[in-house]
């Protein structure tokens, strides 16, 4: 009965990330919108759409492996990937991925892999969009090389970074100038999370969302033409109760992380002051300090330990 529950839960954490996930591959799935993302990341200047070569997984094709965007463009394998929730195992899923996107160009290019000369590969390059609720920098990198064990200090001999860029309103403000779409996507999934909090029930947080978007040119012309869909995919996957419970634990979690740095510093600041008195010989002041919180408070000032 209890793995039922426990099985029930993360259902409902799954579908409370899937809208976002699907919204975000319906907007992206379009080629002159996906350009503009694709340059507004590297600072490129490519105007006709066709010059993108979509080559996304799918289930059927690819054993059941299915990822969000990929595309070939400018002599780069490119692979876009959203999430809702913070995934440091991206890279891992990011080999996954790749190994099959060339596989497929091999393929495709009819390449002799089993010839004396070198097989001429795109460039691969993996970026994560994350629009999660807990606080993420603008922009980090994930490698698969932190996953390895035992590495003794050896560079391992396979390697797969992902860079994680975070996609919330009022972060990545200058990609965010330079790609509208991904700007409205962002704007509008704020809007939603404002109004769910606002109102009585997902569906006229869903209205009023969707209203004030349309109104304000956001997303204006994708919600016109989609506005069923996307109210249905939100209504079908969306638990209230769980959103509201997983920020309050998101934010419980917060808090105990900044209590666990505060511990840190200050530990590291009394190890500092005792290597400072031991090396002064000041023995009395050390043994006072250990049960004296002001008076270590005075030492640290004395010594310049902030």
């Amino acid at each position: 009965m209890e793995k039922q529950k426990k099985k029930s839960r993360h259902s409902k954490q799954t579908h409370n990330r899937q809208y976002k996930d699907r919204l975000w591959r319906m907007i992206f799935n379009n080629k002159e919108d996906l350009l503009q993302l694709y340059n507004a990341i590297n600072h490129t200047d490519y105007q006709n759409p066709d010059d993108l070569e979509v080559n996304t997984l799918e289930d059927v094709l690819y054993l059941s492996m299915k990822n969000d965007v990929s595309f070939l463009v400018g002599g780069t394998m490119n692979l876009y990937e959203h999430q809702s929730t913070f995934n440091p195992n991206m890279p891992l899923r990011g080999v996954f991925y790749f190994s099959r996107l060339y596989e497929g160009y091999v393929a495709d290019n009819n390449l002799m892999i089993y010839h004396e000369k070198r097989v001429r590969l795109p460039k691969p390059k993996y970026i994560v969009f994350y629009n999660g609720t807990k606080n993420q920098p603008d922009s980090m990198e994930l490698k698969l090389s932190d996953c390895f064990e035992n590495t003794d200090n050896e560079a391992p001999c396979l390697e797969c970074t992902a860079t994680m860029l975070n996609i919330n309103y009022g972060h990545n403000q200058e990609l965010m100038k330079h790609c509208r779409r991904l700007e409205e996507y962002s704007i509008f999934v704020q809007c939603v999370r404002e109004y769910i909090q606002s109102e009585p029930s997902v569906e006229d947080a869903l209205e009023k969302a969707i209203d004030t978007c349309i109104n304000q040119d956001v997303l204006a012309d994708f919600l016109k033409k989609h506005r069923a869909e996307v109210t249905n995919m939100i209504l079908t996957t969306y638990d209230k109760d769980l959103y509201e419970k997983t920020l309050k634990e998101d934010a419980r979690e917060e808090g105990r992380e900044e209590g666990r740095a505060e511990i840190r510093a200050e530990l590291n600041e009394f190890k500092l002051l005792n290597k400072y008195l031991l090396k002064a010989k000041r023995y009395n002041d050390l043994e006072r300090a250990t049960e004296d919180i002001e008076y270590q408070k005075k030492l640290l000032k004395e010594f310049g330990i902030e």
